[in-house]
């Protein structure tokens, strides 16, 4: 199983908030209730069940949607 996760966008330099966002699950059933997550609760739900935590890189400017 992997869990795969993303730097959330708008969290600036010093927030306390949840800095990470749960982009995808594979490989197994784990019912996801929250939208933004820390590090280590990412971590501790992987552990728990034997899933691995995959870090997704930031996508580049010129490859985002233009509006």
């Amino acid at each position: 199983m992997k869990i795969y996760i993303r730097e959330r966008q708008k969290v600036g330099e010093g927030v306390e908030s949840p800095k990470y966002r749960v982009v995808a699950v594979t490989g197994g059933q784990v019912q996801i209730e929250a939208i933004h997550f820390r590090k280590f609760e990412i971590e501790q739900i992987a552990k728990d069940v034997g899933a691995e935590v995959v870090f997704m890189k930031p996508v580049a400017d010129d490859h985002k949607k233009k509006k």
